[in-house]
Order: structure tokens, then sequence, then C-alpha cells
């Protein structure tokens, strides 16, 4: 290990010795980390400080500059408020909104920062306990705050948390603002943090605890996106299993679908239990199929139409169904947002909801065929980056000239409504239920739905390949593989020439004549996109929130029947094969 790195990471630790704004307990795991021959822990824990970016925080919780704590979280929070008191200095008074999820400390970062929002000046509306990401969108908007921030690190192992800040209409932080908190929060220092060691105070004026009251409004509200309640009322004893996976999502999805009017709701009852140790899955991730095993064997065993799973912040929906054989199936982040959005704009149509103005969005690395099925119904469709902000920010420069009806992303998020601006399982369960009951009404599953779709749109498979790279060594090795991309970037893939280049970084597209375009985005993105004669599109980017970088590929095709399916698939996954064999993956 590099000695000037270690003597670095001493004198930053030593540092955390000698103030007195650190406690004792921190300051004895500071002293143990010195102590130690190894040196892994202390580097790990010291060797940058834990970057504020564009999506706020996240990090594996424990003491040291790049960790998340109290301090990290008491920074982040000092310079969002020095920034919202310059920003809204006009204001008679400033308020945000503070939620969080069922994580390891959540509750403690969030009276923490709501302590600090308070010494500022700013008025806090503080959740009584764990809630929904998208329900506290849905509060700053209600409320009338400028900001709000949630404790969360999503879908993230057990040892992580995070913090995500958001703006006034309800999205994360976009430019100019979010540049301008991260100049703020670097400026902090542990002892300019304000209020950091008090306690809670509730009868402190500046400081309201909210529940009940928002989830009311916010319930009520969703239930106004149910397109077709006439197929829940024929459907209303439609087996649902549902599991929030120790979450957020157990304190509203269950008694959405109640509302909306479906009485056969199954929980999973080992993983209603609220518990940031996640203890009976791997991983609390929806996108993984070990999460959704037991609410599969729920469902095994009550013979249930459908499983839904939220993450544990509640923004992002996994599902699974039956397959044509009676097989359970999972349903993947394209397909659902497919399936959503196909939906959505059939049933509109069908219902003469539709004024002509509506629009629908996805992001740049989701399957295309979305645009087919936006193009063929007359739909404007917009691509913008990853991220729920670009979907916000869509809605955003449109409004009061379009109508939003849905937008999503492959990652497991969908957004049905536009007063959240962020991803809502809790809305997307809820109106998947629907789909669920409106397909049973003719005498299909969700996968029948799906079949059709691929037989009238086309067939695409995606598939993604993460590469893992921990640590700095692995964030190096990440930012090299993008150089080389971009150095010497492949002339075919699986056999298939590559026909167009787009460079986010750059925002220009090039094609195999050495034309080149410029690409319409409103800002640079570290993402590579090759399109090539057959067809194939593969996305490359590094992730914001986990050391990996992801590999995105998408085969198209043709299906001819539902039954066409498994040779379709079989087709596509060998081409998958050859592209990853054609990028050394």
């Amino acid at each position: 290990m590099d000695n000037e790195l270690i003597k670095s990471c001493e004198a930053k630790a030593a540092a955390w010795l000698s103030s007195s704004v650190y406690d004792a307990a921190t300051q004895a795991e500071v002293r143990k980390m010195l102590d130690n021959p190894d040196k892994t822990d202390l580097v790990e824990s010291f060797y940058q400080n834990l970057e504020f970016g564009t999506g706020g925080l996240r990090g594996i919780m424990g003491v040291g500059t790049n960790r998340m704590n109290i301090y990290t979280v008491g920074a982040a929070t000092q310079g969002l408020s020095n920034y919202l008191n310059k920003n809204f200095k006009d204001l008679k008074q400033i308020a945000v909104v503070v939620g969080h999820d069922c994580r390891n400390n959540s509750r403690l970062f969030a009276e923490v920062s709501a302590n600090i929002f308070a010494a500022n000046g700013i008025k806090v509306y503080l959740f009584d306990d764990m809630r929904p990401t998208p329900e506290m969108s849905f509060a700053i908007r209600q409320l009338g705050c400028q900001s709000g921030i949630i404790l969360t690190a999503s879908h993230n192992p057990k040892e992580y948390n995070g913090y995500k800040a958001y703006w006034d209409d309800g999205a994360q932080v976009l430019a100019p603002h979010d540049k301008g908190i991260i100049d703020e929060v670097n400026k902090v220092g542990a002892e300019d943090i304000k209020g950091l060691h008090t306690v809670l105070d509730t009868a402190n004026p500046l400081i309201e605890i909210i529940g009940e009251e928002i989830d009311k409004l916010y319930l009520d509200k969703i239930k106004t996106i149910s397109i077709d309640p006439e197929a829940i009322r024929r459907q209303k004893d439609m087996k649902i299993v549902y599991t929030p996976i120790h979450g957020t999502g157990m304190m509203l999805i269950p008694r959405s679908l109640q509302l909306w009017g479906f009485e056969n709701v199954n929980t999973v009852p080992e993983q209603m239990v609220k518990d940031g140790n996640f203890p009976t899955v791997v991983s609390p991730n929806p996108e993984n199929a070990e999460a959704l095993s037991m609410a599969i064997a729920l469902a095994k065993k009550i013979d249930a139409d459908i499983v839904m799973a939220s993450d544990p912040d509640a923004d992002r929906v996994g599902m699974a169904c039956k397959d044509s054989n009676g097989e359970w199936v999972l349903v993947n982040g394209n397909q659902t947002c497919m399936i959503f959005l196909y939906y959505i704009i059939k049933n509109r149509i069908a219902m003469g909801k539709m004024k002509g103005n509506e629009f629908v969005v996805k992001t740049i690395v989701t399957t295309e065929l979305i645009k087919a099925i936006a193009d063929k119904n007359n739909v404007e469709m917009y691509d913008c980056y990853t991220g729920f902000k670009w979907i916000a920010s869509v809605i955003r420069e449109n409004e009061g000239k379009k109508q939003y009806i849905g937008g999503g992303e492959e990652s497991y998020g969908f957004l049905a409504e536009d007063f959240v601006r962020d991803k809502d399982a809790v809305s997307a369960c809820s109106l998947l239920a629907e789909i669920c009951a409106w397909a049973k009404d003719q005498g299909k599953t969700l996968f029948d739905v799906l079949m059709d779709i691929y037989v009238e749109y086309g067939f695409s498979l995606n598939h993604t390949v993460n590469v893992v790279k921990p640590g700095k060594t692995g964030a190096d090795e990440i930012k090299q593989m993008m150089v080389n991309f971009r150095t010497n970037p492949p002339k075919e893939l699986a056999g298939s020439e590559v026909v167009l280049t787009k460079d986010y970084q750059s925002l220009k597209a090039t094609d195999n004549k050495g034309n080149v375009t410029d690409i319409a985005q409103p800002a640079t993105s570290n993402v590579l996109q090759w399109y090539t004669a057959d067809g194939t599109k593969v996305s490359v980017r590094p992730s914001g929130t986990e050391p990996k970088i992801k590999f995105y590929i998408e085969v198209t095709g043709e299906m001819k029947c539902p039954k066409c399916y498994a040779e379709a698939e079989k087709k596509a996954m060998q081409t998958v094969e050859a592209v990853k064999v054609s990028l050394g993956l």
C-alpha cells in the first residue's frame, strides 16, 4: 500500500482525535484504526471525503471522512442549510421535509439533520417514522417547502446508508442548484455544523412531526390515477402477494391496494418486519430473484395471480407472474416499464381520455420498444439520462403545456403521476394490480400481456452486465475502461457492424461514415452507446452510486406468435453472449 496515502490518512484521522467536535465513541474507533498494523480500514475510511455528489451522499456506515456518520451527514445538512438560506433569503420562512427509510441509523441521521436545519432557522417537517421516498417528494409539494431530504441507500446492501437532497418541485436537485449545494457542503468543517449534538426537541416551533395526515392526502391522490376501476371491481378477489422486504412499503402499499378495491392482498409475514439488517434476504433489491423467493413461495402456496415487491425506500417495484406453462417467472425492469406504458396508452385511448398533448419519458438505457409503442399510438416520447431527476426535469419543462402520463427506467422505477417527482412503488404497485385485474378480465395473465406487446411491436431482450470494482483501485480501473472505449471504440459487436456511436460526454453522435451530429441533452454524462446494423444497442456507464461499471445490452428481433417467445429469447441470448465476447466481458 502507498506510504504517502497511509500518511495522509493518518493525518486526517489524527485531526478527528484532536478535535472536541467528535464524540468519545467515534474517537475510540479512530484510535483503533490508527493502532492496527493493517491500515486497510484506515485508508478505506479516510482516503477521501465522502463526496456529496449530484445525487447526495451514499456510502458504507462507520467512522471516517469516507463513511456515512453523523459528521458527514451533518456537514451535508449544514451545507444545504447555507445554500437554502442564501438562495431563498427573501422568504419569511424557509421549510424542508425530512424523511427516512428502515436502515440502521436512518432515524438517527434524520433527527440529526432536523436539529441542524432548525439551528439554521429553517422550518422542518419530520416524518414520525419511516416512509417511502415518493411520499417525501409529495410532501415537499403539498407543504410548499423549498427542499427536502431522505435518509436512504435505496436497494444497496445493509452496510450502506445515503442522503438524497430534493428541490422545491419535489424532484432531486439538478443544475445549477446541485453544484451550488456541493460548493457549500465542501466549505463545511465539523466545527461549523450548528446543532449537531443537540437532542431532538419536538417543542421547538421550527420542528413539526408529520405522518398520518400526509399519508391520507398522498393515498387519496394516488387513487386518482386508476384508469379502469370497473375491472378492479370485477376482479377484487384476485390474489396478490406483496413484500416490502423489511422496508417502508409496508407503511402504505397494502393500504393503497385496499383503497383501490383489492380485497385479497397477502403479505409475506417474515418480511413485514422493519429491520435494517434485512435478515431474510442476501440483498434487499427487487432486481434480484433471491429477494422475491419468499413471496413466490407464498404465491405458489395460495395460487396467487401476481407477486410484487418494493425496495427498502419503496421507490422501485419488482414483480413476478405465471408464464404460459404456469411457472413463476420474474418480469424485469424494462418489461415492467413497457407493460405500464402500453396499458396506460392503450386504455387512455380506449376510454377517450387522450387530449393529444400527452407524453411519456424513458431513460436512454431503457428498452427501445417503448418508443415503438409511443410512436405507433402518436404519443410523444422523451429520452433522458438514467436517474429519475432527469424524468422529473422533463415533467417540469412541460408543466402547463403538455400532459405527463408515465415514465420509467430499466432499473425497476416507474412514475405514473406528476404530483410526485421521483419513482413511486406505492402508485406502481397499485397500478400493476389494476393491469393484472384488466388482463384477468380478458382471461389473460400479465405474461400474456407481455407476449401481446412482443407480437405487436417486436421482440426485445435486455441484458445487463455489472462489472464490480470496489475501493480506490476499482474506481481507477473503471475510469481507465471508459478511456479505452473512447480511444478504441468497437467496430463490430457480435459480428454486426457498429453503425452509430453516441458519446454523451461530448454530446456527439458519429455514424459509420464519419458524420457527426449533436445530441440534445441538458448536460453531459459519462455514457457511451453503440448501435449495430442488426438492431442491437449497447450502453456503457459507470454507476453513480455503486463501485461498478454497467453494460446494458439490447437485442431486437421479430416474434410472430406468443408461442415463439422461447425461441426468440434463445436466439437473442446467443447474440448477447457474442456481444460480451466482442467487448471482452
